[in-house]
């Protein structure tokens, strides 16, 4: 999951309404007009996406890195797009906006503008559907920093609700490439086409990985090695990993999250100790690390699993990346020596990828995890809430359902105005965000090819018709209390070790509080796992009872080593191979 904060605005004043309107309609209420145009040098062909307007009281960052729901985010406006000709003029016209629906509501005065085109491109997917989606160029779906995406130099605007003005922006840059990473002795970077996803999306779509190896990988030619896959959001180069000592001299950067000057340095110096640890003569265990880069046309990562309108990537990272990571560095590449860990959206895909392929993989270290029982999902039971956004029951002083809470509770966002900044970003479930990719991957396909909304993003109403579908599919508590006497108990014994703080910031501990008291009563078998808490601890505490969240967050590799090591010794099958990777 990621970050999110939120400004708090008026319930009853919102109501967004999607369009685009092109050169020559006329524009709906007062304030400025604003007009957007890109010339051929950018592209010849019409283009297709998501335009999105920032107006920011200041430039010391552009304003395509203000906009948020974070206290202190600037405003931002956006519309569809299709068949932009270059040269031609878009005009902004009921665009879906927040925390203001339209440019006219902001506060008179002066703002910097600056307007970004999230290029969307068609996928013919076998499921007969035609979509336009944002593709991933190696950024990680940030529609701020993709290549190839356009954008405006920012410029001084003046905003007055009684003017006539017109304003005009011209996308005149292109995000450049993004430079893939080198080699180096220890890690290792691999991409592959993936067969599945290219015969779902109907274009050649790929994976990748990040692997780091142990010492003495040259050295010990015949080792055979076991498998820790940590799951995340989309990683640029190995996490939490350092060659080089810090730089002494490299400027301080305050962390707001974690109230620590100079965190930068902390955590360039974590990163080095682990490498040094990692390649010193007594570790632990000699193991493969694989960070996965999966990410999808919807999100950063594809949740790891099968879906309907994201396609086979479960089956693929499974059965496609992970032989193919083991035969090129030799592991040992049977279900007892492959393990599982991650935290947040990670600690999710770490136990789901656990329970729905359960002989591939042997224990998952589950840390933070997305709501894993849908009767938690976050702060909403989508079973028997009628509203998302509200609590139930109060016709006349209807009250907001937190979205984000400190380690006091106080509550900083709610979780409508959450939705509702997604949805400046994308229509049709494209916004690239934390709402958005959950109903991605959890829901049906709709008529359009697009995923069905749990809820309406304007009103808050779920629909129990998809809810019902994500019980059956996606809700890993129901799944559990629903399979374990058939058999998924007796694969799932001993594997699922859960780790989140009481106060984690996104409710998160809810649902593990739903899944511990099924698993703690269970004994046909008994789980014979893990569920461990962290007194006061917010998003996102791992199990890491003597350190704060800022140090244990970068220590999940070197911090579940030893229990992987446990497991395997313990559970290795006769005649298996528990000796050639411990030189």
């Amino acid at each position: 999951m990621r970050p999110l904060h939120a400004r708090r605005i008026d319930a009853a004043a919102k109501i967004l309404i999607l369009g685009a309107v092109v050169a020559g309609c006329s524009r709906d209420g007062a304030g400025p007009r604003f007009e957007f145009v890109f010339s051929e040098q950018h592209s010849q062909e019409p283009l297709d996406g998501r335009l999105v307007l920032i107006l920011a009281r200041d430039n010391e960052r552009e304003p395509r890195f203000q906009f948020s729901a974070s206290p202190g985010g600037q405003p931002g406006f956006g519309m569809d797009v299709e068949g932009w000709a270059p040269g031609s003029t878009v005009v902004l016209a009921n665009p879906d906006g927040f925390p203001f629906d339209s440019p006219a509501e902001l506060p008179p005065g002066e703002y910097w503008a600056q307007a970004v085109l999230n290029r969307y491109e068609t996928f013919n997917l076998a499921t007969g559907h035609t979509v336009k989606l944002p593709p991933d160029r190696g950024e990680g779906q940030q529609w701020n920093r993709k290549p190839g995406n356009l954008y405006s130099t920012p410029q001084r605007v003046k905003i007055d609700p009684n003017s006539s003005d017109v304003v005009r922006i011209e996308l005149d840059q292109v995000i450049p490439p993004i430079e893939p990473p080198e080699d180096t002795e220890y890690v290792k970077h691999i991409r592959i086409q993936s067969d599945l996803l290219t015969e779902f999306y109907g274009t050649p779509m790929y994976l990748g990985a990040h692997v780091l190896l142990p010492a003495g990988f040259n050295e010990h030619p015949d080792a055979r090695y076991p498998l820790a896959i940590f799951h995340g959001h989309f990683p640029a180069n190995l996490n939490n990993w350092r060659e080089t000592p810090p730089d002494p001299e490299a400027p301080c950067v305050y962390s707001d999250r974690f109230q620590l000057d100079c965190y930068n340095r902390i955590v360039e110096q974590e990163a080095y100790d682990f490498y040094r640890k990692w390649t010193g003569p007594d570790y632990p265990l000699r193991m493969l690390i694989v960070e996965i880069q999966h990410p999808t046309p919807y999100y950063d990562d594809s949740y790891a699993v099968n879906s309907a309108s994201q396609g086979p990537w479960g089956d693929a990272i499974t059965y496609e990346l992970i032989p193919e990571i083991e035969r090129r560095f030799r592991g040992i590449g049977e279900g007892w020596a492959r393990f599982l860990y991650g935290g947040s959206t990670g600690g999710w895909e770490a136990m789901a990828v656990q329970m729905f392929y359960p002989d591939e993989y042997n224990g998952a270290f589950i840390a933070c995890p997305d709501p894993i029982d849908f009767r938690a999902y976050t702060v909403v039971n989508i079973y028997e809430d009628e509203n998302a956004y509200y609590l139930d029951g109060d016709e006349y002083n209807p009250t907001e359902r937190p979205g984000r809470r400190n380690w006091l509770g106080h509550v900083s966002q709610t979780l409508r105005e959450d939705n509702l900044w997604e949805t400046v970003l994308g229509s049709r479930v494209r916004s690239g965000q934390q709402w958005d990719i959950w109903e991605a991957t959890y829901s049906p396909q709709d008529s359009d090819g697009y995923p069905k909304r749990i809820w309406d993003r304007r009103t808050g109403v779920i629909d129990k018709e998809v809810a019902e579908y994500w019980r059956e599919n996606y809700d890993l508590g129901y799944i559990l209390r629903r399979d374990w006497s058939k058999g998924l108990g007796r694969k799932l014994e001993g594997k699922l070790h859960i780790y989140v703080g009481d106060m984690d910031n996104y409710y998160l501990n809810n649902a593990v509080y739903l899944v511990e008291e099924f698993l703690e009563s269970t004994t046909d078998p008994y789980y014979n796992g893990e569920v461990a808490y962290g007194d006061r601890a917010e998003h996102c505490w791992n199990g890491d009872p003597t350190q704060p969240n800022a140090i244990s967050r970068l220590r999940y590799h070197e911090m579940y080593a030893p229990k992987i090591l446990n497991r395997l010794l313990t559970t290795a099958p006769p005649g298996a191979d528990t000796r050639s990777w411990r030189y």
